[in-house]
């Protein structure tokens, strides 16, 4: 049995690991699919670098910007496509199948948006393009030539992305000097501090530690995520979301210490399958990277549909996320980590003792530790749950089915939280149906830890409706039927 090789970890960027096996010196600008073959080897690893496996929003804004770059780049060679954030004409019908003039385009789109995003990566886009033979230097901006077409489709992408809410040059909110970017302009601020629960209902930031002496108190992380600009809806009050009445402790009193002992209890029947399910739909690189490169293998897509797809399904994660955010601040709800020790402070539980330790009884409830590491924002409601909805609904679109049969697997002793000891043997994952993948997602987090079970429950009503604007969204671009939105380019 083969389990996922750490190389997985970095193609977030929708990867296919399986078809991204030849070196960009290899690599056939005529033949190949660019986006998949140059753009992913590149960009996936400096993805892992810059973000770690829990920074969803910032992972979903480069996918889906990159996405988006790549849609508009190879819109002119469409018989009727538009693109998003640009209008570049239409090249003549006997270039739509030259596939050396589109992978171009997407390229010089991709070196645009990527050095917008990550300016500091430069000499890594830089070498993106040379190792194809394409120059980094090649500034030209028509509508005639594929390297042209690239450069303002990555430019007019790159505009809306310095204007889209998530405060990329940290001046919103008039900043003028040593402004921070992706730094929150709205005026969060928790209820809690790290050291002090004043409010047991609301969220408290949490001690980060590698175990290496090295400890940070957490921030939420993009506060202003729920404010950005959506591209396929108005705005997220309009997905509601009802409060999370069972995380008041002072008007729910029994429904608190009741979502609680479900964690509790949930964290005492872990088995090693389940600590794998959890572990998988944790790492977001593998959860959504490794899910859908089994679906876009599976399908044998083509460029024009591998573009269309990968665009799909990161845009559904990063407008849904717009919701969540939306209502995660509004709620600010607490997590488990703080309400379990609040209910039982020195009194023992029976939960997961620690890595190697199994499920104890004698375990001091403000000794209890979360199977999961914890992501830096409130509880309520679970976003990893509403991304995978989000994904599976945008896929069935795509697909047409919900039929999947992703079944990952995992060798004896790979976990990371439980290295050399989880699982016991060789473990195969198995998800049926798009349907049963969501599922499981869901209920991942709250064997985890990291969520109580109404955290989960409305992650259909937000990411399936998502889903199905976004696909609408596209397909009207496909077909001409949607005007872009421009952007000044600076």
């Amino acid at each position: 049995m083969k389990s996922f090789k750490p190389l997985l970890f970095s193609i977030f960027l929708v990867g296919l690991l399986s078809l991204q096996s030849a070196n960009a010196q290899e690599f056939n600008l005529a033949s190949g699919n660019a986006a998949l073959g140059v753009v992913v080897p590149a960009a996936g690893p400096v993805a892992s670098q810059e973000w770690g496996r829990g920074d969803a929003t910032l992972i979903f804004r480069l996918t889906s910007l990159l996405g988006n770059a790549w849609f508009d780049a190879i819109a002119p060679y469409h018989s009727t496509a538009v693109g998003v954030h640009s209008d570049l004409g239409r090249r003549p019908a006997a270039e739509s199948a030259d596939t050396e003039a589109r992978n171009i385009a997407l390229l010089y789109a991709s070196y645009r948006i990527l050095n917008s995003l990550l300016p500091h990566r430069a000499p890594d886009w830089r070498r993106m393009l040379s190792s194809v033979g394409l120059n980094p230097e090649n500034g030209e901006r028509n509508t005639e030539t594929p390297a042209g077409i690239g450069n303002m489709a990555g430019d007019a992408v790159a505009a809306f992305s310095l204007r889209d809410g998530m405060n990329q040059l940290g001046d919103e909110g008039g900043c003028v000097y040593n402004c921070v970017p992706y730094s929150d302009y709205t005026g969060y601020a928790p209820v809690n501090t790290a050291y002090r629960l004043r409010d047991p209902s609301k969220w408290q930031p949490y001690i980060v530690t590698g175990g290496n002496g090295i400890f940070r108190v957490q921030q939420f992380v993009t506060a202003q995520y729920g404010v950005a600009v959506p591209y396929s809806f108005d705005g997220p009050s309009q997905f509601f979301v009802p409060p999370p009445q069972a995380s008041n402790h002072r008007t729910n009193p029994g429904d608190y210490r009741a979502q609680a002992d479900e964690v509790l209890a949930r964290s005492a029947a872990l088995t090693d399958e389940l600590k794998m399910r959890a572990q998988l739909f944790d790492n977001k690189f593998r959860a959504f990277g490794g899910a859908t490169t089994f679906a876009a293998a599976q399908n044998n897509l083509t460029l024009n549909n591998f573009v269309n797809y990968y665009f799909l399904i990161n845009l559904a994660g990063r407008d849904v996320g717009i919701v969540v955010w939306h209502w995660k601040k509004q709620y600010d709800a607490v997590r488990p980590y703080s309400a379990i020790p609040y209910l039982y402070g020195d009194d023992p539980v029976t939960a997961w003792g620690g890595p190697g330790q199994g499920t104890v009884t004698d375990l001091p409830a403000s000794e209890w530790k979360h199977y999961l590491p914890v992501a830096d924002h409130p509880e309520y409601p679970s976003a990893s749950a509403t991304f995978c909805a989000a994904v599976a609904q945008a896929s069935r679109n795509f697909f047409g089915s919900d039929d999947y049969n992703w079944n990952p697997d995992f060798d004896a002793g790979s976990s990371i939280i439980e290295p050399g000891l989880v699982p016991a043997t060789d473990i195969t994952l198995s998800f049926p149906t798009w349907t049963a993948y969501e599922e499981a997602c869901g209920q991942a987090r709250v064997d985890g830890g990291v969520h109580f079970p109404a955290s989960i429950q409305y992650s259909p009503q937000m990411g399936h409706p998502v889903g199905d604007l976004v696909y609408n969204l596209i397909q009207d671009h496909l077909a001409g039927n949607h005007e872009p939105k421009f952007y000044p380019v600076p």
